[in-house]
């Protein structure tokens, strides 16, 4: 197997290339099944007689034990080995997969994705650490822009592809997938992929911050879920405990030695306001992906396949173009691709006021997924760059893990909260009328998250944290074990985030 020293592997190389597709590939079966289940959602509800709760519970269970322990799973990697602990996940990941294949009720799916969700906790925060060490600075920013318009393929391609599943051998084959790609990942991965890991790693894992965390966002999510059959003491009581849970996680990661979470992280500028465009722009994308393949297959009529067909442009924008935005967000800097991203997603999101019954998808679906394509194509890869710009390559990790976290939290609460939010609940998914209002009014918050989002960035976002000349350089004479290694703050020591040495704010007091 071939070395190489941190931040010199260049990534037209044999190496480099599989590097790449190993990481793409891990990570791919994370976002993949982030979306393909959404597509099935219907025909899994009638064929287990699940009430719309119980279909949200299907993406929430997922995404809670993603969102609550992605950082516990960073920093594994760091301690164990990033190679190590990312094959564990998919091992897991893809046992868990063939768990949802095989159940048998609503309540045995669920249970199954919340084991899922741990697998995808342990796998993805170590695909972009990987990355982020081991190319050279001049790269970084085209690696990162491919992994995420891979992987952002295989995010919008998850609803074509859940539907051609649905339409032919069934649902339950939309996680029996994972099982062929599972088996790539780790052929390649054991084969091309180096260790690494933090060798100045030390201390207790933060299990209670983990704990906390997990709670926190389970009960705000069961409040903002079981709100939408109204407003019950039961309802008060969780989201009250959400946030007593949540207010304790933040007491505890400032006392704790090892903090799962270093809060010193925050105090860049930069990389708070990317997080916080993180939180309004993956809330949006979450809430569109899980109500427009509703909309389009209980109020247009379209089948499950042309349902995820409808996403397809999506697919085909970001494949062709996320390396094209990569580079042009390190030429001339992030703030007006994030900017003008999420205004053009917002725009898109707001075409998609005009499905309806009897919509056609070449007037109705197709302009509106083509803009909001074209928008998430321009922010995603700058917005997954500027978060790892905007800390020391030392902290690459824990910057991918925080963002990943961000991202998937937003998820969860937009799927938990938007129903609820636009007055659908119980079996009234099933009821034509009372979807394409619901989807009406949802459409509408969600094209406002974006354009908040597009707006935090250009308050914000200063500079050119992504030119390649203002990226930290790797320490020189080092093997390759100690070279690649991109560990996380040492809450041991005082130490205040820095991004590169640029006088912005992503110097001294940066995910989709």
């Amino acid at each position: 197997m071939a070395t190489s020293e941190a931040g010199s592997l260049r990534l037209g190389t044999a190496q480099g290339r599989w590097v790449l597709l190993a990481t793409v590939l891990g990570s791919s079966m994370a976002m993949l099944d982030g979306t393909v289940v959404n597509v099935a959602l219907p025909r899994i509800g009638t064929d287990l007689g699940a009430s719309l709760a119980s279909l949200q519970w299907t993406l929430n269970a997922y995404l809670l034990t993603l969102a609550g322990l992605i950082l516990l799973g960073g920093a594994l990697g760091d301690r164990y080995g990033r190679r190590r602990v990312f094959l564990i996940g998919v091992v897991w990941f893809a046992a868990a997969s063939a768990a949802c294949a095989a159940a048998p009720t609503i309540h045995v799916l669920i249970a199954a994705r919340a084991v899922q969700g741990i697998g995808g906790a342990l796998l993805t925060p170590g695909s972009l650490a990987m990355l982020q060490a081991v190319f050279h600075p001049d790269d970084r920013s085209a690696a990162v822009g491919l992994w995420s318009g891979l992987g952002g393929v295989s995010a919008a391609v998850g609803p074509f592809l859940g539907g051609w599943l649905v339409d032919g051998p069934g649902w339950r084959w939309i996680f029996l997938l994972n099982l062929p790609l599972a088996a790539a990942v780790i052929a390649v991965t054991s084969r091309y992929v180096p260790e690494s890991r933090d060798e100045s790693a030390t201390g207790r894992f933060d299990v209670p911050g983990a704990l906390l965390a997990a709670l926190a966002l389970g009960a705000i999510t069961y409040a903002l879920t079981a709100a939408g059959e109204g407003l019950s003491p039961g309802v008060w009581v969780s989201g009250a405990l959400g946030l007593l849970l949540a207010a304790a996680f933040v007491a505890v990661e400032r006392r704790a030695p090892d903090p799962m979470l270093p809060l010193g992280l925050f105090s860049s500028r930069l990389f708070t306001a990317v997080n916080l465009v993180t939180l309004c722009v993956y809330a949006a994308f979450s809430g569109v992906f899980f109500l427009l393949v509703v909309q389009l297959q209980i109020v247009s009529g379209f089948s499950p396949l042309v349902s995820g067909f409808a996403l397809v442009p999506i697919t085909l924008l970001m494949l062709t173009l996320s390396a094209r935005a990569g580079r042009l967000g390190k030429r001339i800097g992030p703030r007006i691709p994030l900017t003008v991203g999420p205004l053009l997603c917002a725009a898109g999101v707001l075409l998609m006021l005009r499905t309806g019954p009897g919509s056609s998808y070449w007037v109705d679906v197709l302009p509106a997924v083509a803009v909001m394509g074209c928008g998430m194509t321009l922010l995603v890869a700058p917005l997954t760059a500027t978060v790892l710009a905007a800390v020391e390559v030392r902290h690459a990790g824990i910057a991918s893990g925080v963002n990943n976290a961000a991202a998937r939290a937003a998820g969860l609460l937009a799927v938990a909260a938007l129903p609820a939010m636009a007055g659908l609940s119980g079996n009234a998914y099933r009821v034509p009328s009372s979807v394409d209002s619901a989807f009406h009014t949802a459409m509408l918050i969600c094209a406002g998250l974006l354009a908040g989002g597009g707006l935090i960035a250009f308050v914000t976002v200063r500079g050119n944290v992504l030119a390649p000349e203002e990226q930290p350089v790797a320490e020189p004479n080092c093997d390759w074990s100690c070279a690649t290694t991109t560990p996380p703050l040492d809450p041991g020591h005082s130490r205040t985030p820095e991004g590169p040495a640029t006088g912005t704010a992503a110097g001294p007091s940066s995910e989709i």
